[in-house]
């Protein structure tokens, strides 16, 4: 019988369902020579954020097999060190769903009725109702960013309420919208649109701030505003600016980029933004079906099974590691270049494998390049065993193709990204101990990703077009580290991609797109 620890306090239904399989030790409190002095007689480990699982944890665990966090973040876990110990790591993500999604919706009911300020006027001996007059859901445009877990639930709840909704999220089908009744829209015009705006979206580099002074001055003065997902994901400053000077109705906040916020912090003194602290999550029930989860989880694991919700990247078999493992970040990379250089809905994503690694179970290879599309706007991290279901969710169908090498690459993985504008092709290898992009489009090229950004044209093949480009980002202060260029043929249609140091900003970018016979510009980060 296995025996697990619970070294972090999580409810009864749960540690209920360990004691069911296996010896079950309730220990909170440990300190981490006390955890390392026990963990070797435990085949699984379970934590929520107190407890720090180090690489000296991992191992001292001579037995384990499995760690479960209860809850999503695994931060406090040493995942590199587990996965080289073949011990699976896995999370409760889903558990807290319900609880967040119900409470974007409290937030947005005291909002549009002006519930708290109302309270506290009353409570202070006033009687103003015609002060709190408020408005209606019914027939208003709530706009969703982001269509995951907790955005899917929330659309759920408006409909209900009659509200029409927009939504963001170029990584979900538009077949799969419609099974939802929404429509979905650029992001400029669910700004401009819409009377209510939800954020349910991930952070990550590309929606870190997407909040901000540009994209305030297109929403409507009648607007509110709702953040239950990141802090980050909304510049405070410009938040706070825009309700302050009657650009925005209000606004209800769950979530800060520090917490608990400091005194100082902006949101915190307008009387028409409605705060909560971190409540999105704090339901009893949500906390019971945490337990829950992460319990089935690691039943799953010391039963022999795989477990949906493993955090931690597979183990590649002995016999396929030496072929194999050089291709992980190739197929990771690839996939995360074609996300940023594709445009639209995504509806389908074609993989090729071709070369020796075909000869070979390819699914650590298809699951680093749905990592790399999916997992910059994924709110779970995507592995061998949740790569198919994560974007089953989203609509998208992915197929893949295997075949011998081209003559020029003993190995060769292809990336194929259908969207609503057309299809993105991204190819890479593996040569000389670094990952190649050899292909964007119909092109053919070679460039090593080694940090930095990126900065692609489709432009006219011409006398002075390389200089022209150089010469304004030169005038930015901007550093180019190389430069390749792919054509088809000499004064025909050509790319040209520039790995540069820094940042471009938004000026230099215009610049650039005001040359003539200069068609796109895009930036991608590596």
């Amino acid at each position: 019988m296995p025996k697990i620890l619970v070294s972090d306090p999580i409810a009864n239904e749960g540690v209920e369902l360990l004691q069911s399989q296996g010896e079950t030790d309730v220990k909170t409190g440990l300190s981490p020579d006390e955890l390392i002095s026990i963990i070797g007689q435990y085949d699984a480990l379970v934590v929520r954020s107190e407890t720090k699982v180090t690489s000296e944890v991992i191992a001292a665990g001579d037995k384990l097999q499995v760690i479960g966090r209860a809850g999503v973040g695994v931060d406090n876990i040493d995942l590199d060190a587990a996965t080289r110990k073949g011990i699976s790591v896995v999370n409760a993500p889903t558990g807290n769903t319900i609880a967040a999604a119900e409470h974007t919706i409290a937030m947005m009911l005291a909002l549009s009725r002006n519930i708290p300020q109302a309270n506290q006027s009353l409570r202070s001996g006033e009687w103003k109702r015609s002060t709190f007059t408020g408005v209606e859901l019914r027939n208003r445009l709530l706009g969703v960013i982001g269509i995951g877990k907790v955005g899917r639930e929330v659309i759920q709840r408006a409909q209900s309420f009659q509200m029409k909704i927009l939504a963001y999220d170029p990584f979900v089908s538009a077949e799969h919208a419609t099974l939802l009744g929404i429509e979905l829209v650029p992001l400029e015009r669910l700004l401009a649109e819409s009377d209510f705006i939800c954020l349910h979206t991930p952070l990550t580099e590309s929606t870190r701030g997407m909040i901000n002074d540009e994209r305030l001055s297109i929403v409507k003065p009648s607007v509110r505003i709702l953040n239950i997902a990141r802090g980050e994901l909304i510049d405070e400053n410009a938040l706070a600016r825009a309700v302050e000077e009657g650009r925005v109705a209000g606004a209800a906040i769950d979530v800060f980029s520090s917490e608990p916020p400091k005194d100082d912090n902006p949101l915190l003194k307008s009387e028409r933004i409605i705060v909560t602290p971190h409540l999105g999550a704090s339901t009893q029930e949500a906390q019971e079906e945490v337990a829950r989860e992460v319990a089935e989880q690691i039943i799953c694991v010391l039963q022999g099974q795989s477990a949906r919700y493993t955090v931690n990247a597979p183990i590649v078999l002995p016999d396929s590691q030496a072929t194999l493992s050089p291709y992980i970040p190739v197929a990771s990379q690839a996939g995360r270049l074609a996300t940023q250089l594709s445009n639209g809905q995504m509806s389908s994503i074609k993989l090729k494998f071709e070369g020796d690694i075909s000869n070979y179970e390819t699914n650590i290879l298809k699951a680093a390049c749905v990592m790399g599309l999916l997992g910059p706007i994924s709110d779970q991290r995507i592995n061998l065993v949740n790569a198919d279901f994560i974007a089953a969710e989203r609509g998208l169908r992915i197929t893949e193709e295997k075949g011998p090498g081209p003559e020029q690459y003993g190995n060769l993985i292809t990336v194929e990204v259908e969207t609503s504008e057309g299809i993105t092709i991204v190819s890479a290898t593996h040569m000389r101990g670094e990952t190649h992009i050899v292909r964007i489009g119909e092109y053919w090229i070679d460039i090593v990703p080694t940090g930095g950004y990126l900065l692609f044209t489709d432009h006219q093949d011409k006398p002075g077009m390389i200089g022209a480009v150089g010469t304004i980002i030169g005038q930015h202060d901007i550093n180019i580290g190389f430069m390749e260029v792919g054509r088809m043929e000499s004064r025909g249609r050509a790319t040209m991609i520039l790995g540069l140091d820094d940042d471009v900003p938004e000026a230099a970018l215009d610049e650039v797109r005001k040359l003539d016979d200069v068609y796109t510009v895009r930036i991608a980060l590596l």
